[in-house]
């Protein structure tokens, strides 16, 4: 491995690494990683990486995994050149400077779809993703008015497993459900309505779409009416609502599982 040793911090070949934050991207695409997790299953996945800033005890330890990058600069640099450079203290060895993958068509998504709509916490949409990822449910749709999954949050509380993800940002809710329900998905909408099939109950297709809404303000009447079913978590009296993020993990447990076992046909 050819690595390139950190002289001066304020090269401006470096500069992205302080200034990428949260939903910050080039053109190209590019974002920042951070963490040895993260950026370890980013380059397992085969995410195109421009360049790694890494202590040398990260090198030396993924030795094997970096080695597989080709036409990747490697920067060596100290934890304090690292913190000098971001701006702040860190508690990883590794920032990774990868480009998103191009998104997955809608006609290309999987039979399973994780939906979301005006979702605003970037640590929702990552873990979100990584529930989806470890249940088995690999088709992310998302708003592009909201975080992209790809932020530097987002990867991070994602553990990197969104790369395991088919994803593709939409723009128009509504015309996007009409297209979903053309190509033969039933949208279960996850809500509390006075009709609403309680989760243990509801049988589920093998194409379907669950569609999560607004950590606050949940979804729309104008969006449920749109939905073939509106589905709801059972909880004891005096409980309204679950964070959106471990709703969606029961909810998806559940499909996926209920699915597999008595599948329905409507």
């Amino acid at each position: 491995m050819n690595f390139t040793a950190v002289t001066d911090i304020h090269a401006k070949a470096l500069t992205l690494y302080h200034q990428f934050r949260e939903n910050a991207f080039r053109e190209d695409g590019s974002f920042i990683a951070d963490s040895p997790k993260v950026v370890n299953l980013l380059l397992e996945e085969g995410i195109e990486v421009k360049s790694i800033l890494a202590t040398q005890a990260y090198y030396d330890e993924f030795s094997e995994l970096v080695s597989k990058q080709k036409d990747t600069i490697l920067y060596v640099a100290s934890k304090e050149q690292m913190q000098n450079i971001v701006g702040h203290k860190i508690h990883h060895n590794v920032m990774m400077h990868g480009i998103r993958p191009k998104e997955t068509a809608l006609d290309d998504l999987g039979d399973n779809i994780l939906m979301l709509d005006e979702i605003s916490s970037t640590q929702n949409i990552g873990a979100i993703a990584r529930s989806a990822a470890a249940i088995g449910i690999n088709s992310y749709l998302i708003p592009s008015y909201g975080p992209h999954p790809y932020s530097r949050r987002a990867l991070r509380v994602s553990m990197g497993h969104v790369a395991m993800l088919k994803t593709h940002i939409y723009t128009d809710i509504k015309e996007t459900l009409h297209t979903l329900k053309e190509k033969g998905y039933r949208i279960y909408a996850a809500e509390v309505t006075e009709d609403s099939t309680p989760l243990a109950s509801v049988k589920v297709v093998d194409k379907w779409v669950l569609l999560m809404g607004h950590e606050g303000s949940g979804l729309s009447e104008e969006i449920l009416d749109l939905c073939d079913e509106v589905v709801t978590i059972e909880m004891m009296p005096g409980v309204k609502s679950f964070n959106v993020g471990i709703a969606a993990s029961i909810m998806m447990y559940q499909f996926k599982h209920h699915a597999a076992l008595s599948p329905a046909s409507f």
